[in-house]
């Protein structure tokens, strides 16, 4: 199997052989499930394990022991080579180059990340067929190398408040860009200060003395041949962050920095050559790409809490501790059922994520196809189901990765457990690409219109049609638990937290207040229905997904095991919520109780087959913990065997620092005395 790694000769840890023997469905089934056939897998491994193979992998020392310096030029030096491989070895499907990419750079970000990821796609999307041809190809070249700007020192999230300006000068043809001020700086976007040569930059566009708001705008940044940067530019990077250390984070500032007319992204705004300015004929034209990346977001956070689910739950099926009884042998820490009620749920929760994350990149591919042809009614739901969903997904699932963490005792702490890593790199999730309270609250928005369209009896998109039920309805819940009675719960907290906040909101509407002051007084109960509505969207496509799986009976099994209890969980977590208008009685509650212990129990037997399944490479989870073999303790020992301080015995700060000190403490009067 390949995601046992190179456990060389070394036995498989009994425990972890006892967990496999004992799983009740087949993990190569639910692995096929995951990814789409056997056919995609056997792709997957075979192009995952070619990239292992790589010098520039095998020979790297532990990501732990770089400096950030080596860091940065390791991942430059890991992205072009493997650039170069994938054009040898003729890979151009986008989830092949992901899976490549995975297995060389596992949780890092990389210096050409945002080149592919944004300043293409964007180009494509918002420039004109001319700017189209004159860009593309040498930006897929590499003869230009680019990112997204957008980020400054005093606004991120609030697009419209940023300060950079793009003047244009009907004189010269040319547009001057300016940070004007010094919270004006751009600050944070990646690959920015040492890597790139251009970027997309986003400017406050003035044109006849008149303010026509933010546009993009393509500025290079450096020489193409010296790459110094060019005269009115000042950029570099930022210096160490809280993790994503082989990447160059930068600032930016513009001097009355000129760029050619035909550097204006113009494919739906634009300015002709007198100043006059062709404003769109939808402002949500915009919003594909951002609904492209949130909805990539959703995915790549499920990706982290499934490998910090790997590493834990696998360690805790080999990691012995207390005695049960006195005299017995110690127990795996997996049969504590505190231990389960810690990492079962976050386990559900990384599958829920998955789905989640696939059903939303589906809406956006198919209602991307609608918008290209002018049909733009899908994009507002898609719009704030993409935005609450990322930040419902990044809080949830960087919180996870923490509590895997924990859950691993003090060898968790340790860079060697691979969790710190998964963790640094995917809780800024939760702040780039918007704020998650920033992007709740736009979800929020939405919800407020449908409410008020409910209250005037209009029909809803599908997404949202639920907010029209009748909430006199009590939960249909009994001891078996049904997944359409699950739905159902979530359905009618949604719908009710969202009639409730809107009435708020209405409310102080008649008080007098103006609807922007109303609503920000009922903000919070907003962002209480905000998440509540990705919650139930989440639970659906979970629910709808077992439902109408296709696999081996025991593994439909094990798989609705996982979705009830997510759903059960998260109604307990959230009690508070179904309680408030009597949706659930005293008894359903009882039962809901019972039944997320039974649940855990339901889990434990195939709690091990279940993270196998995700088919992680040990290579790609670097985890001295989450070894496919089990052998936790003898991977910890050569991680601290191999650490650059064992070099020498005796370290010269001995002889500098506690020597002289010891000696000077040994002549002392009170030293002799003693």
């Amino acid at each position: 199997m390949a995601s046992a790694g190179d456990t060389g000769t070394m036995a498989m840890n009994p425990d972890l052989a006892k967990e496999r023997r004992n799983a009740r469905f087949h993990v190569e089934d639910l692995t096929n499930f995951i990814y789409h056939g056997p056919e995609r897998v056997k792709r997957k491994r075979y192009i995952q394990n070619i990239a292992l193979q790589e010098p520039v992998v095998k020979n790297s020392k532990p990501s732990a022991f770089r400096t950030r310096e080596e860091e940065y030029e390791l991942s430059l030096t890991k992205q072009l080579h493997v650039l170069r491989r994938q054009k040898e070895l003729g890979i151009t499907d986008e989830v092949d180059k992901f899976y490549y990419n995975e297995a060389t750079s596992p949780n890092e970000n990389n210096p050409l990340g945002l080149h592919f990821g944004m300043f293409i796609p964007t180009i494509e999307k918002h420039g004109t067929e001319e700017q189209k041809k004159k860009f593309l190809q040498p930006a897929k070249d590499l003869k230009i190398w680019g990112t997204y700007v957008q980020t400054e020192l005093g606004h991120g999230t609030f697009i419209r408040g940023l300060e950079t300006t793009a003047t244009f000068d009907p004189k010269t043809q040319e547009f001057v860009m300016n940070t004007p001020t010094l919270s004006s700086t751009k600050y944070w976007p990646g690959n920015l200060g040492k890597t790139v040569n251009y970027c997309i930059i986003m400017a406050q566009l003035y044109t006849q003395g008149k303010c026509h708001g933010i546009h993009m705008f393509l500025c290079p940044l450096r020489d193409l041949s010296t790459h110094q940067s060019l005269p009115g530019v000042e950029l570099g990077d930022i210096g160490p962050k809280f993790g994503y250390s082989g990447n160059d984070n930068g600032y930016l500032r513009l001097n009355n920095f000129r760029i050619p007319y035909d550097h204006m992204l113009m494919r739906y705004s634009k300015v002709l050559k007198d100043g006059t300015y062709l404003k769109p004929e939808n402002t949500k034209l915009s919003y594909g790409s951002m609904v492209m990346i949130r909805a990539g977001i959703v995915g790549s956070v499920s990706r982290a809490l499934a490998q910090a689910c790997v590493i834990a739950i696998r360690y805790s099926a080999v990691r012995r501790q207390t005695e049960v009884s006195p005299g017995g042998p110690e127990a795996q820490i997996i049969d504590y059922q505190t231990q389960q009620y810690k990492l079962f749920p976050l386990l559900a929760t990384a599958y829920a994520f998955y789905f989640a994350g696939q059903a939303v990149q589906s809406s956006f591919l198919r209602i991307s196809k609608e918008i290209e042809a002018g049909n733009l009614q899908q994009m507002p739901v898609l719009h704030a189901l993409s935005a609450g969903l990322k930040a419902f997904s990044s809080w949830g699932c960087s919180a996870g990765v923490e509590v895997c963490r924990m859950s691993c005792g003090g060898h968790g702490y340790s860079l060697a457990s691979g969790l710190p890593k998964i963790y640094t790199n995917i809780v800024p999730a939760c702040t780039y690409e918007g704020e998650n309270s920033v992007m709740m609250l736009q979800t929020a928005r939405y919800l407020f219109k449908c409410a008020l369209r409910v209250q005037k009896g209009e029909k809803l998109p599908d997404l949202v049609s639920y907010l029209s039920m009748d909430l006199s309805k009590k939960s249909c819940m009994t001891s078996d638990v049904a997944l359409g009675c699950l739905v159902e719960a979530y359905q009618h907290r949604a719908a009710r937290l969202t009639k409730v906040a809107t009435a708020a909101v209405q409310r102080y509407m008649n008080d007098g207040k103006s609807p922007t002051a109303a609503f920000n007084m009922a903000s919070t109960q907003m962002t209480w229905a905000a998440k509540a509505h990705c919650h139930q969207y989440v639970v659906k496509v979970f629910v709808n997904t077992v439902t109408e799986a296709k696999i081996q009976d025991n593994t439909k099994a094990a798989l609705t095991t996982l979705c009830k209890l997510y759903a059960v969980n998260g109604i307990m977590e959230n009690l508070g919520e179904f309680l408030q208008d009597q949706f659930f009685n005293s008894d359903q509650v009882n039962i809901l109780t019972s039944k997320l212990m039974t649940l855990l129990s339901d889990v434990r037997p195939d709690a091990v087959a279940l993270v196998d399944a995700f088919d992680y490479h040990d290579s790609v989870l670097e985890s001295c913990l989450g070894r496919y073999d089990g052998n936790v303790y003898y991977a910890l020992y050569q991680y601290a065997k191999s650490s650059p301080l064992n070099e020498k015995d005796v370290l010269d700060s001995f002889h500098k620092y506690i020597k002289p000190m010891r000696d000077e403490q040994a002549s002392s009067p009170l030293s002799a005395k003693l």
